[in-house]
């Protein structure tokens, strides 16, 4: 009779292509599973850095619009503030000419004559200064302020130069006069002060010829 049994090496060859762990044992097809493996991973780690990117420009966005938000909430605050503060600059104006008027009536007699007037005039300035001094705390109530600059150097921010006053004493630009005291509300000008200003005096050392120059 015919032996038609394999050979045993014929059989180990058909288990082994009829089992792909034994192939991949075998080095068959085991490569490919590894690349297919390392495109995966590459995919995989691909899609995580678009995430991470994604999360960083949203973060970005949403940091520059939480700033632009306080920023805007910070504008509208300080304008708030600068239109209650400045929101009387027209009125506490007109009142100025009513605070210059007290002034003269308390300086047109001097503290002496005040002391030999008979008592209804006393009374009478002492009332107009009661009345000025209270104007004037209702002043500083709503940040306004008087400006009187005799001595200080002259600014023409609130400052007004009337004229020049030859003085040695004084460096030149000071203001050695005041016409008519100034008003500033916060830090605007309400009305600059009138105000004489120190100019260089002539010098005194000889000159070329040895005389005193001008």
């Amino acid at each position: 009779m015919i032996d038609t049994r394999k050979p045993a090496a014929n059989q180990d060859d058909d288990q082994l292509a009829d089992d792909p762990s034994a192939n991949a044992a075998a080095g068959g097809t085991g490569e490919e599973i590894s690349v297919d493996a390392l495109l995966r991973g590459e995919a995989e780690a691909s899609r995580e850095a678009g995430l991470r990117s994604e999360v960083a420009e949203l973060k970005d966005r949403l940091l520059r619009a939480m700033a632009d938000t306080e920023n805007v909430r910070r504008r509208a605050e300080r304008e708030k503030a600068e239109a209650t503060l400045y929101a009387a600059s027209n009125f506490a104006r007109d009142l100025l000419s009513v605070a210059d008027n007290m002034a003269r009536a308390l300086e047109a007699m001097p503290e002496k004559q005040r002391e030999k007037a008979d008592e209804a005039t006393r009374n009478l300035l002492a009332g107009i200064d009661l009345t000025y001094r209270e104007l004037m705390q209702v002043f500083e109530r709503y940040n306004i302020h008087r400006v009187d600059p005799l001595g200080e150097r002259f600014d023409p921010h609130f400052h007004q130069a009337m004229f020049e006053v030859p003085d040695p004493e004084a460096p030149p630009g000071t203001v050695v006069q005041v016409v008519q005291p100034g008003y500033r509300i916060g830090e605007r000008v309400l009305r600059p002060a009138l105000v004489g200003v120190a100019k260089a005096g002539p010098r005194n050392g000889p000159g070329r010829d040895g005389r005193g120059v001008a």
